[in-house]
């Protein structure tokens, strides 16, 4: 039988967990290609014949998503199966339409065809959109676990922009395996917080092997999503987070609607620097699609280490990477805190940016006065420190979730702010997490 010729939209994650649970040893297919989008470079490599299995002895090339429409017409490809996330609906159905204008079927997998069982209790925490405050509300799930004397593992979202050959499985329980990995800040940012709450955290790109030495010193399993991607596990608890302050992207983002309609609990964050109004709107959408889910309100307080840098100065604000650029965000913390403390200007960093950092302005116009920590390789650090050191202002306000001083020297005053997740109720998460874990044991 001749097989079906395949090629798979990414941007290094959901794509090659789509293969590997799927196609990998599925003789009925054969992926001819990965297209790559969203992180710079990774383009630029193959998926290696060490992780494509026996089907593909030279691995599978990666080309630019530009080539999408050439490659369909060379191959005579019959599927392209989208898998990335955080983006409109309309720009999927743009996706389908220049596929199937190519004469090939457009396909979107779902959690029946790509999620793992684990044999352990499993929490997932994804989000509508990346941004929303996902990753605190994970290391609080985790914390609260933590807190009952279970041994508690945290598996992310996968970020393998490396040498994927050394990514298959990864442990991370110190600094010190952050820096064996050769960690990006993107990686760093979400790694070490859950480090610093004595919580152990893998990754890599094979997360059926991922899962499996997890559960080895697991009594239950937190899965922390990227994006607003869907698990790549089958939960038994599903926990989504809901930005108001991007109220109604709920139902107009893929696959975020698709988390909100699975999910058991609904976090609506930020409630506390958001108008009323635009709450209602989340309440009423979430009602809409999923009236069984049970809804929490929750702030995400803001503090800073220096406030006396802040007060009155020129300041320089550095925010969270992928929350301002494919999350749309036009702010973050460290904006916040520079409106509530007062400061007198906050600095325009486009004039002053360099290299990748200034095609990331180009490519997202609706960044303004803020600088995104954007650092997927050395090079790009390197650009993003120059643009740091070219910048004139009185300090830095580092609002990123890692403190940047650990990948580079800045050179000028910096003050560190934090944010974590603050639930107002109507129930607490421990009341919900307790629950989740009286039921657990009944069912044991």
């Amino acid at each position: 039988m001749q097989k079906i010729k395949v090629i798979i939209m990414g941007a290094a994650g959901r794509d090659f967990h789509n293969f590997n649970v799927y196609f990998r040893n599925n003789d009925a297919y054969e992926v001819v290609a990965f297209t790559a989008t969203q992180i710079p470079g990774i383009e630029e490599r193959g998926y290696p014949p060490e992780l494509a299995g026996l089907n593909y002895p030279n691995g599978i090339p990666i080309y630019p998503e530009e080539e999408l429409s050439g490659l369909i017409k060379e191959h005579d490809v019959d599927q392209v199966v989208f898998a990335y996330s955080d983006v409109p609906h309309e720009y999927v159905m743009h996706k389908a339409s220049l596929v199937l204008a190519d004469g090939a079927d457009f396909r979107l997998m779902g959690p029946k065809s790509t999620m793992v069982k684990a044999k352990v209790p499993l929490v997932s925490v994804c989000a509508v959109r990346t941004g929303s405050g996902k990753s605190q509300t994970s290391r609080q799930v985790a914390k609260i676990l933590k807190s009952k004397g279970l041994r508690v593992v945290v598996i992310r979202h996968p970020m393998p922009y490396g040498d994927l050959r050394k990514q298959v499985w990864q442990r991370f329980a110190s600094y010190e395996d952050l820096n064996i990995h050769e960690c990006t800040i993107e990686e760093r940012e979400e790694y070490e917080p859950h480090i610093d709450n004595g919580i152990i955290v893998y990754a890599g790109v094979d997360y059926e092997k991922i899962l499996r030495e997890a559960e080895k010193e697991a009594d239950v399993i937190v899965w922390d999503g990227g994006n607003n991607d869907l698990p790549f596990y089958k939960p038994d608890l599903h926990i989504v987070v809901a930005d108001p302050h991007r109220a109604g992207n709920e139902l107009t983002y893929y696959p975020g609607e698709s988390n909100l309609r699975m999910a058991n609990v609904v976090i609506i964050n930020k409630v506390d620097t958001t108008n009323p109004e635009n709450v209602e709107k989340v309440k009423k959408n979430i009602k809409r699609v999923n009236s069984k889910a049970k809804v929490l309100e929750a702030a995400s307080p803001v503090t800073v280490d220096k406030p006396e840098l802040v007060k009155g100065n020129r300041v320089l604000i550095i925010e969270d990477g992928p929350t301002l650029t494919h999350g749309n965000m036009p702010y973050g913390a460290g904006t916040v805190i520079a409106k509530q403390l007062g400061a007198s200007e906050m600095i325009d960093p486009r004039p002053y940016a360099v290299g990748s950092i200034k095609e990331t302005y180009n490519k997202y116009k609706h960044l303004g006065a803020i600088l995104p920590a954007v650092g997927y390789n050395e090079k790009q650090i390197a650009e993003l420190k120059e643009t740091i050191d070219r910048t004139p202002c009185d300090a830095v306000i580092i609002g990123t979730p890692i403190d940047l001083r650990r990948v580079m020297t800045i050179d000028k005053p910096t003050a560190r702010v934090k944010y974590e997740l603050k639930v107002l109720g109507p129930v607490t998460l421990e009341k919900i997490l307790e629950e989740f874990l009286e039921e657990v044991e009944k069912d044991e």
